[in-house]
Parts: C-alpha cells; sequence; structure tokens
C-alpha cells in the first residue's frame, strides 16, 4: 500500500532503514509509524503463508498501537524505541496473547502476562506486529519440529531456515518486521541468523531475564534480538537488560565486576573448528578471508588449540535434556493447554495420553535422554560427569580470554540444509550445533553477523564471542566487519 504523502524512495527502504534513520523520519513527519506497520503488514501478506514464519498476525492492534505513539511522536513525549516493529518467538509470553511454543500441547494458552524483554520493548514504545514460528519448545536446528509446520528460507525456500528461531530469522529476512526477539539454548539465535544472512545476538546469561520465556533448559536458555543491522541489536541489547526481581540469575555488570582492561586487538580461533572435517569449502575459505581482514585492520589473530572440541556436544546434550525432562513436566493436560478426549482409566493414564498426543517426536526423544541421565542408575556416569566437563570448558575457555578478547569461528558447518535432508537422521542435526553451543555451555556473549554466500548464494555466518559482559566491545567488533 503506497500513500501519498510518502516519497517512493523512503517508502521502499523502509526495511533497509537502521532504527536511528527511521526514527528521524518519524520525528521529521517524513514518515508514520502507521506508514511503518502498514509497510510490514504488506510484506506480511504479500510472503508469510509460503514462508510460515508469523503463526498470528496482530495487524489491528498494530495500527491502534501505531496510531496513539504518532500521537505521542507529536507531542515529545515518545519512548526511544517509538515505532520500532517487532516480532516476537512463540517461546515468549505477551500478555492477553496465545504463545504455543510451536507445540499442540499449548495450542490454546493465552498468557495472563508479559516476558519482561517483550514488556520493556512495549514500554518504550515498539510495536508488536505478531507471533513468531520455532522449533517445539526451542528443542531443533532447522524449524522442522514445529507442530505448525516449517519456515522456509527466503533466499531459497527449498531450504530451511535455521532453528529454533527460524521464524524470527526469516521475518527479518523477508522483511515482515525490523527486528525479531529470538531465543537461544545452543545456538537457536544465531544459527538461523547465519543461515538466513541476517545477524543475531546472544547475550551472557544472566544479562538478561528469563522471566516469561518457557523454558527447554534453564541454565542454558537466553533471550536476544535478531535485526538486519548490528547497530540495532546493539541498541536494543540495554532496553531488555537488567534485573526485574522475577529471575534470580540476572546479573548487574556492575555487582560483576570490570573486566582487566586490554588492547581489543588479540583476536583467537580453535585450530579444531577451523579445521574441522564437517566445515563446507566454501565457510572455510570465506572464514580464512575474514580472519586476513581482521588482520589488514591491525588485529592480532592466533589459532589456539581447544582440547574439549569432541565434548561440547556430549556435554550439552546430556545436560540441556535433563533440564527438559525436569521442565516439561508440568505440561500435563490439567491446568492449561491440550488434553486428551480418549476416555482414560486415571489420572496418570490421562497424563501419559495427552503428552503422547500433543507432544511431537523430538520432544519426546529429548525427554527421554533427559529423563534417563537423570534416574538413578545413570545420573553419575552421565549427568554428574557432564557438569563437571561443563566446569572444565567453561574454565578453559575463560582462561582463553585472559591473553585474548574475542573468539572467532564460523556460525555453522554448512549453509541452509535443504528441506527434509536431517530429518531423519537426529545425530547428524545435532552435529550442526557443534560451532554455537559452546557459548551456551559457558554463559558467555556471542554474536552472528552475515559472511557473504556460498556457491549456491545461500548466506554463511561468522561468530564472534566475547568474555563475559563484553556485548559492547563484541558488537563494536562486529560493525568493523559488516
Amino acid at each position: 500500500m503506497l500513500l501519498c504523502f510518502i516519497e517512493y524512495p523512503i517508502w521502499m527502504n523502509i526495511s533497509q532503514l537502521k532504527y536511528r534513520d527511521l526514527r528521524n523520519l518519524l520525528d521529521q513527519g517524513q514518515l508514520t509509524c502507521v506508514d511503518t506497520v502498514k509497510y510490514y503488514l504488506s510484506q506480511i501478506e504479500a510472503h508469510n503463508e509460503r514462508l510460515n514464519a508469523f503463526l498470528e498476525i496482530y495487524a489491528d492492534e498494530a495500527i491502534e498501537k501505531a496510531i496513539e505513539i504518532d500521537k505521542k511522536i507529536q507531542v515529545g513525549q515518545a519512548g526511544e524505541l517509538a515505532g520500532l516493529v517487532i516480532g516476537i518467538k512463540d517461546l515468549l509470553c505477551y500478555e492477553d496473547h496465545h504463545s504455543y511454543a510451536g507445540s499442540k500441547i499449548l495450542d490454546s494458552f493465552k498468557s495472563t502476562f508479559s516476558a519482561t524483554a517483550v514488556q520493556r520493548l512495549l514500554d518504550q514504545d515498539a510495536i508488536v506486529i505478531g507471533r513468531q514460528n520455532c522449533d517445539e519448545f526451542g528443542m531443533g536446528s532447522t524449524n522442522e519440529n514445529s507442530a505448525y509446520g516449517p519456515v522456509l528460507n527466503f533466499k531459497n525456500t527449498q531450504h530451511v531456515a535455521g532453528g529454533s528461531s527460524g521464524g524470527s530469522a526469516v521475518a527479518v529476512q523477508a522483511n515482515m518486521c525490523h527486528v525479531s526477539l529470538g531465543t537461544d539454548t545452543g545456538g537457536s539465535i544465531r544459527m538461523p541468523a547465519a543461515f538466513c544472512g541476517v545477524s543475531g545476538l546472544k547475550p551472557t546469561y544472566g544479562r538478561v531475564s528469563r522471566w516469561g520465556l518457557i523454558a527447554y533448559a534453564s541454565s542454558f536458555d537466553s533471550i536476544g534480538p535478531m535485526a538486519r543491522h548490528v547497530e540495532d541489536l546493539a541498541l536494543v541489547l540495554p532496553y531488555i537488560s537488567g534485573s526485574d526481581g522475577q529471575d534470580s540469575t540476572v546479573v548487574s555488570v556492575n555487582e560483576f565486576g570490570e573486566k582487566k582492561p586490554s588492547s581489543g586487538k588479540k583476536i583467537a580461533y580453535m585450530k579444531e573448528m577451523a579445521e574441522h572435517p564437517s566445515l563446507q569449502p566454501d565457510i572455510k575459505q570465506a572464514f580464512f578471508d575474514r580472519l586476513e581482514l581482521l588482520k589488514s585492520k591491525g588485529f592480532e589473530v592466533v589459532g589456539v588449540d581447544f582440547p574439549y572440541v569432541e565434548a561440547l556436544l556430549p556435554t550439552y546434550y546430556i545436560l540441556t535434556t535433563a533440564e527438559a525432562s525436569s521442565n516439561l513436566s508440568r505440561f500435563d493436560g490439567v491446568k492449561f493447554g491440550h488434553r486428551t478426549q480418549i476416555a482414560t482409566k486415571d489420572l496418570l493414564d490421562m497424563y501419559k495420553k495427552t503428552r503422547d498426543e500433543a507432544f511431537g517426536e523430538e520432544v519426546k526423544r529429548r525427554i527421554m535422554l533427559g529423563t534417563f541421565v537423570l534416574s538413578a542408575d545413570y545420573y553419575d556416569a552421565y549427568y554428574t560427569k557432564a557438569q563437571k566437563v561443563r566446569r572444565l570448558i567453561k574454565e578453559y575457555t575463560q582462561g582463553l580470554f585472559q591473553e585474548f578478547d574475542f573468539i572467532v569461528s564460523p556460525t555453522t558447518s554448512s549453509t541452509a540444509y535443504r528441506l527434509g535432508e536431517k530429518t531423519l537422521d537426529p545425530l547428524q542435526m545435532y552435529l550442526g550445533d557443534l560451532f554455537t553451543v559452546q557459548a551456551n555451555v559457558t554463559g558467555l556473549p556471542a554474536i552472528s553477523i552475515p559472511m557473504g554466500e556460498d556457491g549456491q548464494s545461500l548466506p554463511m555466518g561468522f561468530q564472534i564471542m566475547a568474555d563475559v559482559f563484553q556485548e559492547e566491545s563484541m558488537l563494536d567488533l562486529a560493525l568493523e566487519l559488516v
């Protein structure tokens, strides 16, 4: 829909604008929030039926909110993010709106409150345009595990979007919103960002409250933004950060203490990652080209050994499935969500039938794995040992940050898989997380930024990881490379 008072070039370039440039147009009266919302709604109408990125669109509500914010702008009372159009992953609660977690077991659930991260953006007059598709309970790397169908990659719809925040990535990729809020448990922001050619940020564990996030693995889950522009990630992060009195794991940066001064110029890459046999040749070449670019900018780039590469995925999957087994026990058909309509013998039978009907195959697989590693006979052999290895990985990684300012790697070992390519072999699917899980195992911040395209014109991603609460310096480095 083209409005007569909007100049054609401005209208066509809304999706390309950084938020600060968009805000300048709003403040100058050259554009309105209503215009912006209608633009994104037109993009959703044009693409979403094919891509399946949004599960629900809040069209009327978003326009009403835009009208209200336009009035605030006119009198100089608008919030700092006025007119920023956002989408939220289906794992995040939004008051009086559905939150399904990509699952049939929550197919009638409506939240009574908003997640802290969502509410803080609303408080700054951001506009939520819809609820985005994801792998069920965040369990997946391709967004093919959603109970509501896969999300397709806008670059090539024969390929997956990545997961679990696939809908959030594609919504940004296809210009259906300005920023998405996703979640990252083992790469669920960064992997789809890489597959879709956008930028995605996983903050330090404890920087952003998890209040209102439907949990998968509580000691791994993080909420973070996805956008076309790194500047927009840097803009959004401070507003969603900080204690809210609801999540006891949130740590104030001031409480944590200051990191020792550094030049910001020493960068490590792990030789085992850069030479891993699973790494696609195009990605390997692009990665080493990026290292040469860093050297040309005056950075010292050093290859280092990392002895725990083979332990990363087993540690991650043992611990996350154990936590999932505990977290998902609350979904039983009694208090909310789906309940079986089949006649049952007793309460336990109702639990079993409800969960069997409504949980997908991947969720069942991970619950069973988690229950196994937590069982009395195997607790020490698997869960306790994995916790010890997690500590070793964390200590070794943080030891590297005593010498280096950043650790870089490809975000993924390959570009976006073809639809169905990995679904029949879960182990191959899990191997796709190798480059991203370290940040979650250690709780460190990481960002994926675009790194060009491979020979099939599919996007590639470059990952930067920093020490705890060093997002600002990490974002500065990312800005030098985009």
